[in-house]
């Protein structure tokens, strides 16, 4: 379905500019608001609306009310608890070090990015990649804008270098090796309590499964491990070889390809 781009329903001129330069960026169709909600926009258009405002951008998918938007959302949640020195699941999967090369090739809101980015430091490098060229552009635009409280959660978003690329188009182009991990978060075909924000992600993000040449090209480029992060009852992980962390209070579990053998 086609995307229109639009303001806020009060704004200004700056907004005004920065919605047209948008829609230039994304090749879409600017709206002007007019006073008319996102529903009447929608309707006129038959078209997903994506609102330019002071404090973000919202995308409103045909039909829905509820936008979708980046926020860290879990991410600064955890982020608070491996301050504090407990324990994550996902880096004690991907066993991140500071300085390894991570890269995530299902980016969405970027959550374990976050997380990786954290864990990598200043001296590491944390890539991810995003195919919706929607999603790519708000996620890519909260990372580099959003403004947290937290000053060490502001300089892991700031860490990441989001890629408004297909994964297996982008692991191509890289050399043998060059990252320490790298990672597989296929969208869940059973649906977890989702927040609203995910729900959107869902409807409109790129559903791709896993295949073996994705796989292939993940082995390919990592040095120390591939991870894979999929529903308690998939059977990707014995599909395509992982050894599952089976995590008895959790409806999502994660799988570990070790390539250097001492897992």
């Amino acid at each position: 379905m086609n995307t229109v781009v639009t303001t806020a329903g009060r704004t200004n001129e700056e907004y005004i500019l920065k919605a047209k330069e948008i829609s230039k960026d994304l090749n879409l169709l600017y709206i002007k608001r007019q006073k008319k909600s996102v529903s009447t926009i929608q309707i006129e258009q038959h078209a997903n609306v994506l609102v330019v405002s002071k404090e973000r951008l919202e995308l409103y998918t045909y039909g829905s009310i509820s936008p979708f938007f980046f926020h860290p959302n879990s991410a600064a949640f955890r982020m608070k608890r491996l301050v504090n020195g407990e324990q994550d699941s996902f880096l004690q999967a991907t066993r991140l070090e500071e300085g390894d090369f991570f890269l995530d090739t299902t980016a969405g809101l970027c959550s374990d990015s976050i997380i990786a980015a954290y864990a990598t430091g200043d001296a590491g490098a944390v890539h991810a990649c995003e195919k919706e060229p929607i999603i790519a552009y708000v996620v890519g635009e909260g990372l580099k804008n959003y403004e947290p409280k937290n000053e060490i959660l502001e300089k892991s978003l700031r860490r990441i270098h989001l890629y408004h690329q297909d994964a297996i188009d982008y692991m191509k182009t890289v050399a043998s090796n060059f990252y320490d991990v790298v990672y597989l978060d296929p969208m869940f075909d059973e649906i977890i309590d989702e927040s609203s924000n995910f729900h959107v992600l869902r409807s409109i993000g790129l559903h791709d499964s896993l295949s073996d040449k994705w796989l292939e090209e993940a082995k390919r480029i990592a040095k120390k491990r591939v991870v894979l992060k999929a529903h308690f009852r998939s059977n990707l992980f014995e599909q395509f070889g992982f050894e599952r962390d089976i995590r008895l209070s959790s409806k999502f579990h994660y799988g570990v390809i070790d390539l250097k053998g001492n897992r």
